[in-house]
């Protein structure tokens, strides 16, 4: 790991470790507890500086460009302490980097420095009922008007519905040709024609919700980058977020494992502590050397990334693939050791077995991973081009 981290980032890793320790705590369940406690966190965050890892340094960040490896050791301690933190850090840098890397100096100026404060939270918003996976099946429609464009259309399984002050949302310019004419546009929540139709809950704490345009008019100042070049910024968007999510897997399976080696020291069965079976000592060496494999895939790809390299993309799949598969066996070997104890409500393992299953859906499942894998290795085009 020290070829991968400077001193700089091994005191960021520092840093924030001590931040978890001292500040996380267990965050509620009911959805308006959920919402005041996701802000919160966004907003304790920003104040303690870690927020300002999402923008460069010229709009309130801390380096001169964003970097993969500073929100991957952020991702990966905040992981371990709380999974609502990590996916408010998380959701926070994945809406916030469209306008680092397509947003006009006036954009950069208005949004980033109060992102990067904690003072302000941004959605990111995709993800379609009939568009999951399949981005470029887009069917939100973007109308040329006077000064600017009316948008209409659905979008679901939206982070920070409800809560966020800006949208950055992907709408179709063109229905004809499924890839060309999805064009990005920063929506704010008071744009008229703007509904928050539903709040999602989910099986783990996570502010979700529906959305729905209505001939939302947005000004011509609010589009990203040029008409037609949306799905190359949610694409190189997704590229740079995506071993990040292998980070906060890698914290998830940190977390299980130190419960499980804890557990099974002090759990005793037949006149003895579980840790004194081969059968649990094979387990905990399993899940142990899976999670050093996960953790250097990470850094690897994140590494890669901050070096723009061409197989950044690749890379960064590989390592949200495994860490992510891995970090669901490992939870679940951790349960398998807790036992009956692991499954009530209330106990550290439920959470985690709760909190690590989304990670292998969102920002890409599992399976859509492998393809951009093997896309990139037989030299085809991405299924998404």
């Amino acid at each position: 790991m020290k070829c991968l981290l400077d001193n700089e980032r091994r005191s960021l890793r520092q840093e924030i470790r001590s931040w978890v320790t001292n500040n996380l705590t267990t965050a509620g369940h009911g959805q308006w507890e959920l919402d005041s406690e996701a802000c919160r966190l966004v907003n304790r965050l920003g104040q303690d500086g870690f927020m300002a890892y999402i923008a460069p340094r010229k709009f309130g960040g801390v380096r001169e460009e964003v970097q993969a490896r500073d929100l991957c050791i952020i991702r990966e301690a905040l992981a371990w302490g709380s999974a609502l933190a990590d996916v408010m850090f998380g959701v926070q840098a994945l809406a916030t980097y469209p306008i680092v890397i397509a947003g006009n100096e006036e954009q950069k100026a208005r949004y980033l420095p109060s992102l990067a404060r904690g003072e302000t939270i941004p959605a990111f918003a995709m993800t379609e009922p009939n568009a999951g996976s399949d981005v470029s099946s887009i069917t939100t429609r973007a109308v040329r008007d006077a000064n600017g464009y009316r948008l209409n259309g659905v979008k679901h399984f939206i982070s920070n519905a409800g809560i966020a002050q800006s949208y950055v949302v992907f709408a179709s310019m063109e229905p004809q040709d499924r890839t060309k004419n999805i064009s990005a546009f920063i929506v704010d929540s008071d744009s008229p024609g703007f509904i928050v139709k539903q709040k999602t809950p989910l099986l783990s704490p996570h502010p979700l919700g529906v959305l729905a345009f209505e001939d939302c008019f947005v000004s011509q100042r609010q589009r990203l980058g040029c008409e037609g070049e949306g799905l190359k910024i949610a694409l190189k968007t997704l590229d740079m977020l995506r071993c990040s999510v292998g980070a906060a897997a890698v914290g998830l399976a940190k977390r299980a494992l130190d419960e499980a080696i804890a557990y099974s020291r002090n759990r005793r069965q037949f006149g003895r502590a579980l840790a004194e079976f081969q059968a649990t000592q094979f387990k905990l060496a399993e899940m142990a050397t899976e999670l050093e494999a996960s953790r250097l895939l990470v850094y690897q790809a994140a590494w890669t990334n901050d070096q723009h390299q061409p197989e950044a993309s690749r890379k960064s799949s590989m390592a949200k693939l495994f860490a992510t598969e891995a970090a669901q066996r490992i939870v679940d070997q951790s349960l398998q050791i807790h036992g009956g104890n692991g499954v009530i409500a209330g106990n550290i393992m439920e959470r985690l077995y709760r909190d690590v299953r989304a990670l292998r859906i969102y920002e890409g499942t599992s399976e859509i991973q492998k393809l951009i894998i093997a896309r990139s290795l037989l030299g085809k085009p991405r299924i998404e081009d």
